[in-house]
């Protein structure tokens, strides 16, 4: 049995339409000397319906983008909308249920509730918006079953792989049909066919006509799966590159408004 996820078809659709839209974002931690300016202007458009992967070497700003994007972060200057929202705009109570309603986060830690089974973990999201318990483990027991964890909902999180943790993750984040899936290092504990089953679910999930989805990742077994790569170093992104009906990337051109550069 697979688990039976919702199409929100009544959530009106422009044909193209931008989910995410960042003019000139920019992010520092620390003051003074120790200042480091994790994003310094980011320019990016993602398109609703699509898989964007966000690619650069390790402390280029990636995590921090898609914890800004997610509402965990707050930017310091620069336009950020997602799906028509201005996260700076909203209360924190207001950012908290915008979070609960729309958005799925596979950690690269995992971040599950040892106290909680595997079940109970992947149900949280459901039961956050008012699902019954009961009613929320068993579509966790669903979802699990579709990811390899059939008669795992059980167990404690502990007692699992760094690669079983990881689809537990993936499971809590995908559990609630959110209309934005952001992903830092979604197949990093897994091998190769896992990868390829983990990141196609994910990838079905991109394609739904309200939905986006937003990866960090340094696997490039993935990267065919992506419709745009967004290529990150120093906290700017640096160029643009578009997949092909997912075949090696090609050339991408860019909106006239958007002042990044497209790889050759």
């Amino acid at each position: 049995m697979t688990s039976e996820f919702t199409n929100h078809t009544s959530t009106p659709v422009i044909e193209h339409a931008t989910a995410i839209r960042l003019r000139g974002v920019t992010k520092t931690f620390g003051r003074g000397e120790s200042a480091v300016k994790a994003l310094q202007g980011i320019d990016l458009d993602v398109t609703v319906g699509e898989l964007t992967m966000l690619v650069g070497p390790s402390g280029c700003g990636k995590t921090t983008l898609i914890s800004i994007l997610a509402g965990l972060l707050s930017r310091d200057s620069g336009e950020l909308t997602v799906f028509g929202t201005d996260l700076a705009a909203l209360r924190r109570d207001r950012l908290a249920a915008w979070r609960r309603d729309n958005v799925g986060f596979i950690f690269q830690q995992f971040n599950l509730v040892p106290q909680l089974t595997v079940a109970e973990n992947v149900s949280i999201p459901l039961v956050l918006k008012g699902e019954s318990v009961a009613a929320a483990v068993r579509k966790a027991n669903d979802l699990l079953m579709t990811l390899g964890l059939e008669g795992r909902g059980k167990s404690a999180p502990l007692k699992l792989s760094g690669g079983q943790q990881q689809r537990v993750a993936i499971a809590r984040a995908l559990i609630h049909e959110p209309r934005l899936l952001v992903c830092d290092e979604p197949t990093s504990a897994l091998d190769a066919e896992l990868g390829r089953r983990v990141m196609e679910l994910i990838r079905g999930r991109s394609t739904r006509p309200d939905r986006a989805v937003v990866v960090v990742t340094h696997d490039n077994r993935i990267f065919h799966l992506a419709d745009t790569i967004a290529h990150i170093d120093d906290g700017r992104i640096d160029h643009l590159t578009r997949g092909s009906s997912h075949e090696p990337s090609s050339q991408v051109t860019p909106r006239p408004d958007s002042p990044t550069r497209v790889q050759p």
